[in-house]
C-alpha cells in the first residue's frame, strides 16, 4: 500500500512539472489538460510557480481557486480572442484614474509555462475588476465607513462578474465600473484632463484682507490668475479690486465650496494656489473614493458630503432636493458611517456629550457661576435625578449630566434626526443659521447642523406623518417619533465632483485627507 501511495504522489508531481514546463503546445494539447493540476498547482504556488508565489497573497490565492472551480478547473486563456480582448480593455482602466501597468499580463511565447501564464492572466484579470468595482486602496485602511448593517460579500460579487465575463471580457468591465452619475461625470472630466497638458500659474501672494474697492498691489497677480483659470477673460493695468475681477473671484469661490464674497482671505489664498498638478490628482484620488461610495449608495435617501457640508436627498438614483450643512471641526470630525434614519425628535432636550461637557462647558461654568442658568442647563446625576449647582463641586464634578431644556436656544434648535450609530451623532437643526451663508463650514462637534431641516422631515415622511409631527412640535413639549419607513443615510467624504453644468465643483479638504490617498495611490506630481 505504501509503494502504491507513492507512485501516486510522484505521478501527480510529474504532470503538474510536465504542464508548467516550457513547451510549444497546440491548441488541441491544451484542451486535454486535466482539471485537477490547476488547483494543485494553485496550492503550491510558489514551489511551482515562483515568479507568482510571492505576488498572490491569500484572499487573491482563495479567489483564484474558486474561480477556477467556478470555471470547471480547465486553462482559461488559451482562446487568442479572449486575451486579446482583455488586453483590449486594460489601458481603459487610465480613464478610471487606474495605472494599466498594474495589471499586465505575462508573456504567451515558446519559453512561457503555460499553467503559469494562464494563472498569471486570471489573477490580472480578478484584479483588475476587484479595483474597478470596490477601489485599489482598501477603504478601512483610509477612511472606514462604519456600518448598521453588513456589506454583502464582495468576493461573491467579484466572481459573479468574473464569471459572466468570460462569454464577454468587455461587458464584465462595464459590469464592474461605478454606474452612478457621480462616478461616471468625474471619470469623463478626468478622462479629458490628463489627455491635456498640465496648466502653469503663479502663485497669488499672501497678505492683509483684501475686500472690493480696495487698492492692493497683488490684483495683477490675482487677474492674471483668473485669467489662467478661465474665469476672466482678460486682465487690465492697475491694482484697483472691483467689477469684472471681483466677479471672477465670487465664482471662484463658489466653485470651491468657499463663502462667495469676492474677500480675499486665507482660505481663498489656499485654494488658488493649489497647483494644476495636485488639481488633477484631485480629481484621481476622488475617482478611487467613489469607487469606494457606490457600493454604499442607494437609489433612495440621503448622501451628506461632509467636506463641501453639502446634503443631497435621492429618489431613483437622482439628487433631488439639496440643502447646506455644518459638519464637525478638524479636532472634532463628523464620522463616516451608513445607516438608516429611524426616528425624530421633536423640540429636543439636549443632554451635552461628555467631550463638549470636558472640554467646553465645564470651563466655561468655573469661569461664570450664571452660566447654567443664562444656558437654561440642568444638572442631573447619573440617574437622572435633578441636582442643584450648589450641590455639586465644579472642580471634580464627577459622573453628572448637564441637560438643556427645549426652547429656541436649544443647540439641537425643533428637530432631530436620529439613526443608529456608535458616535452619537445625528442630524439636527440649529439656531446658528448666519453659519450656513459661510465657506467652509465646519463648525461642530461632530454632528450635523441641516439648513432646512423641516423640509428635509418632509421627504422622509407620508403626507400623514408630517401632519402628526407637525401637531406635536406645535405642543412645544419634546416627543420621540418613528418613521413608518427607515431612511438610508450616508455620510461620505470627497473633495471634487461634477456639477449639473459639467463644471467641476471642489470642496476644501477640510481633514486633511486627500494627501495621504495621493501618496497611497502612487501618484505622480
Amino acid at each position: 500500500m505504501g509503494a502504491k501511495r507513492l507512485f501516486k504522489k510522484h505521478a501527480c508531481y510529474l504532470s503538474i512539472c510536465l504542464l508548467v514546463a516550457p513547451l510549444v503546445a497546440t491548441a488541441e494539447d491544451l484542451l486535454v489538460v486535466s482539471p485537477a493540476p490547476v488547483q494543485l498547482a494553485l496550492s503550491q504556488l510558489s514551489t511551482v510557480c515562483p515568479d507568482l508565489g510571492g505576488q498572490v497573497d491569500a484572499p487573491s490565492l482563495a479567489r483564484l481557486q474558486a474561480f477556477y472551480q467556478q470555471q470547471g478547473d480547465g486553462v482559461l486563456w488559451s482562446e487568442g480572442d479572449r486575451r486579446t480582448a482583455l488586453q483590449a480593455q486594460l489601458p481603459m482602466l487610465a480613464d478610471d484614474g487606474l495605472d494599466p501597468g498594474h495589471y499586465r499580463l505575462p508573456a504567451v511565447d515558446a519559453t512561457a509555462n503555460v499553467l503559469c501564464s494562464d494563472i498569471g492572466t486570471s489573477r490580472q484579470y480578478l484584479q483588475a475588476l476587484q479595483d474597478l468595482h470596490f477601489g485599489r486602496l482598501q477603504q478601512s485602511h483610509f477612511e472606514p465607513v462604519w456600518h448598521s448593517q453588513p456589506a454583502p460579500d464582495p468576493d461573491t460579487q467579484l466572481l459573479a462578474m468574473a464569471e459572466a465575463g468570460m462569454q464577454n471580457i468587455a461587458q464584465a468591465f462595464d459590469q464592474a465600473r461605478p454606474s452612478a452619475p457621480l462616478y461616471l461625470s468625474l471619470r469623463s472630466a478626468y478622462a479629458a484632463l490628463r489627455q491635456q497638458p498640465l496648466q502653469h500659474w503663479e502663485a497669488v501672494a499672501s497678505g492683509p484682507l483684501l475686500r472690493p474697492g480696495m487698492d492692493d498691489a497683488r490684483v495683477p497677480q490675482l487677474a492674471r490668475r483668473m485669467v489662467n483659470g478661465g474665469y476672466l477673460t482678460g486682465t487690465s493695468s492697475g491694482t484697483q479690486y472691483r467689477g469684472e475681477l471681483v466677479n471672477a473671484v465670487k465664482t471662484f469661490q463658489q466653485s470651491h465650496s468657499l463663502q462667495a464674497d469676492g474677500v480675499i482671505g486665507p482660505g481663498t489664498v489656499t485654494e488658488l494656489n493649489i497647483s494644476p498638478a495636485i488639481r488633477r490628482e484631485q480629481l484621481r484620488i476622488n475617482l478611487e473614493r467613489f469607487r469606494w461610495l457606490s457600493r454604499d449608495l442607494e437609489p433612495e435617501g440621503v448622501l451628506v458630503n461632509v467636506a463641501a457640508a453639502q446634503l443631497s436627498f435621492y429618489q431613483g438614483g437622482v439628487p433631488v432636493w439639496q440643502t447646506r450643512l455644518q459638519v464637525g471641526r478638524a479636532d472634532r470630525q463628523t464620522p463616516l458611517l451608513k445607516s438608516r434614519i429611524t426616528r425624530l425628535t421633536l423640540n429636543p432636550t439636549w443632554t451635552i456629550p461628555p467631550t463638549i461637557m470636558r472640554e467646553d462647558k465645564l470651563p466655561a461654568i468655573r469661569l461664570n457661576p450664571e452660566y447654567l442658568r443664562q444656558q437654561n442647563l440642568q444638572v442631573l446625576d447619573s440617574q437622572g435625578n435633578l441636582l442643584m449647582p450648589e450641590q455639586v463641586d465644579w472642580s471634580r464634578p464627577g459622573n453628572i449630566l448637564l441637560r438643556q431644556g427645549a426652547g429656541p436656544r436649544n443647540p439641537l434648535g425643533r428637530i432631530v434626526l436620529r439613526f443608529p450609530n456608535p458616535y452619537s451623532v445625528y442630524l439636527h437643526d440649529t439656531p446658528s443659521q448666519p453659519l450656513f451663508s459661510k465657506g467652509p463650514r465646519a463648525f461642530s462637534s461632530g454632528c450635523v447642523r441641516v439648513e432646512q431641516p423641516l423640509l428635509l422631515r418632509d421627504l422622509l415622511v407620508s403626507p400623514a406623518e408630517k401632519i402628526r409631527t407637525e401637531e406635536l412640535l406645535a405642543t412645544e413639549t419634546t416627543h420621540e417619533f418613528r418613521l413608518a419607513t427607515p431612511v438610508p443615510v450616508l455620510l461620505a467624504y470627497w473633495t471634487v465632483q461634477v456639477d449639473g453644468k459639467g463644471a467641476l465643483l471642489y470642496a476644501p479638504d477640510i481633514y486633511g485627507r486627500d494627501p495621504v490617498l495621493m501618496k497611497a495611490m502612487e501618484s505622480t506630481l
